[in-house]
């Protein structure tokens, strides 16, 4: 027997802000039969019936360390062009880890602080 993943949950300070970012960042949508809201404490987007979902939940205090799970990323674009069009959204750089051989990573932050890594597209990796 196994465990699927359900769902990545996010504590954050507004979990409809959050769902809201990481829509226009990974392209999920709510589920239609329990539409977010700001007044809920719970806002949820995930890959259609697909799974693993992201649940954002209101908690009371704030992130103070680094996350200890992250996502990785790897966009349809370019590693570059998806970093770009993440911090014109609200994304904040935390760490570039790009490499002169156009090999390597780089760390974003959402607006509440929790990390994730932009890693090169398959394209770029030579995967397709």
């Amino acid at each position: 027997m196994v465990a699927r993943i359900n769902q990545f949950t996010f504590d954050c300070r507004d979990s409809y802000a959050l769902a809201k970012f990481w829509t226009q960042v990974t392209g999920y949508t709510e589920n239609p039969k329990y539409p977010n809201s700001p007044d809920e404490e719970e806002n949820y987007i995930g890959p259609g019936e697909a799974l693993p979902g992201l649940l954002f939940i209101n908690v009371p205090e704030p992130k103070t360390v680094k996350n200890r799970l992250h996502l990785d990323l790897s966009p349809d674009t370019t590693r570059d062009e998806e970093v770009d069009r993440l911090l014109g959204i609200g994304a904040t750089l935390v760490a570039d880890h790009r490499k002169e051989d156009g090999a390597g990573w780089v760390v974003l932050a959402d607006p509440e602080g929790n990390e994730f890594c932009i890693e090169r597209s398959d394209a770029e990796r030579g995967e397709n």
